[in-house]
């Protein structure tokens, strides 16, 4: 079988991956950035949306996490679905629910309004992130998913990198061009932006390579065989293939709760990082609604750039050292910025941390994808995922009640640094056992 295996690989030339990669990743990556952008924009308008709504910063981190409860429930039927039916549609689907969703929340007028527009926007949305990540999967074998996970994973910092200037924009001209607070303005437009993303998925996705037109017949035949191949011995290596399996593996339960604290790192910083910015500046004259937020990009910046470069080296290693260094670095940029007594100090502790915690992202898919395969992989991919999503409901409200009790982000950063650190335990563990089983994890 292995021999069957090499062979198969070795039809598909790098010009031929290469032309996935261009195919694939910039379009499932454009679906991601509006995602991210689209879950964030509650961080970025936090400041005047709670001066118009009468909102404290427990309010806004309820509303922030409100979103996750409806994804989380919807997460692993989205992704059966998304097998079912295609990665085209259903994904189209998705993200035209979710654009609308998104601008309706322009008309919002109270917290209530507000928490129930983030709970159907969760809804909405559920299934986008675990869907790209089965359907990279069924495009890319072992050998090239590093890097293109990589590549998938630039667009997290890349939809903070837009964001945040689309952020301060509206907020300084939402008025003039709409007639309505910028805040209001935000949702509106990027409802209407996802809704365009929508309609190029819908028109340019192929659901599987075998109905890509921009690969010949050869292209096809070759890149199916490889794909067939690698399930093949990962059946025989033992890897689960039944969404039962998958939903009752300890192991896959602990890769949950790692990727769980790999997020928890994240979205407090996503939703709070313009507040924080603002607090830790305001013994020297603060930073105003639209600078804060645009400082809050240069961390996502630096992220890009340690994506990249961390990707080369990377590729040498195990996917758990590969994932447990830049957690470290994570860990250590947040208990730096817990004691930071200057803004420019915090904004670079944030960098480290924000950049380590990214580039351990893509580099952690590496470790399910080895023993998943079939249903398993659609309903343990989702599983992981949505677990890690209680981090987006938790870390939101939990970084919200302590800096209204206490007045201060400083214990909510420490306690965010050590779940962190609880996570990097689990992974050394378990991870390693699943690398040394070489693909089965049952």
């Amino acid at each position: 079988m292995s021999s069957n295996v090499a062979t198969s690989r070795s039809t598909v030339s790098p010009r031929t991956w290469r032309k996935v990669g261009i195919r694939i990743i910039p379009l499932v990556g454009l679906a991601y950035v509006a995602s991210y952008i689209d879950r964030a924009n509650v961080g970025y308008i936090a400041a005047p949306m709670s001066r118009d709504l009468n909102l404290g910063s427990s309010q806004i981190g309820l509303a922030a996490g409100l979103f996750f409860i409806g994804y989380i429930l919807v997460e692993v039927p989205s992704n059966m679905m998304l097998r079912r039916f295609g990665a085209r549609k259903w994904i189209a689907r998705i993200m035209i629910t979710w654009g609308l969703v998104t601008a309706a929340t322009a008309a919002v007028n109270s917290a209530a309004t507000l928490f129930v527009a983030r709970l159907l926007l969760g809804f909405a949305e559920a299934g986008l992130a675990a869907g790209i990540l089965l359907y990279l999967t069924l495009w890319f074998p072992r050998r090239q998913r590093s890097w293109a996970l990589s590549a998938f994973f630039l667009m997290t910092p890349v939809s903070s990198i837009i964001g945040s200037p689309l952020a301060a924009a509206l907020l300084e001209w939402g008025q003039k061009l709409f007639g309505i607070a910028g805040w209001r303005a935000l949702f509106l437009v990027e409802g209407a932006l996802t809704v365009v993303v929508s309609i190029l998925i819908f028109v340019f996705l192929p659901d599987r390579p075998g109905k890509a037109r921009w690969l010949d017949d050869e292209e096809k035949a070759a890149i199916e065989a490889t794909l067939a191949a690698e399930a093949d011995e990962h059946r025989a290596r033992g890897a689960l293939t039944g969404l039962r399996q998958a939903l009752t593996s300890g192991r896959v339960w602990v890769m949950a709760v790692t990727w769980f604290a790999i997020a928890f790192g994240l979205y407090p910083l996503q939703f709070f990082l313009p507040a924080m910015i603002r607090s830790i500046t305001h013994s020297i004259g603060g930073a105003g609604d639209v600078s804060s937020v645009l400082l809050s990009a240069i961390p996502y910046a630096v992220a890009l750039v340690a994506l990249l470069v961390w990707a080369r080296f990377a590729a040498r290693q195990s996917a758990v050292t590969a994932t447990v260094v830049p957690m470290a670095l994570g860990v250590v940029g947040l208990l730096i910025a817990t004691f930071a007594s200057s803004g420019t100090l915090f904004v670079v502790a944030v960098c480290l941390s924000v950049a380590g915690i990214l580039t351990a992202m893509p580099q952690f898919w590496r470790i399910p994808a080895i023993g998943l395969t079939g249903a398993a992989a659609a309903s343990g991919i989702a599983l992981i995922n949505s677990v890690s999503n209680l981090s987006g409901f938790i870390g939101p409200y939990f970084t919200g009640a302590i800096a209204s009790a206490t007045g201060s982000f400083t214990y909510a950063l420490l306690a965010i640094a050590i779940i962190m650190a609880a996570g990097m335990a689990a992974l050394l563990t378990t991870g390693r056992r699943m690398e040394r089983l070489d693909g089965s994890i049952s």
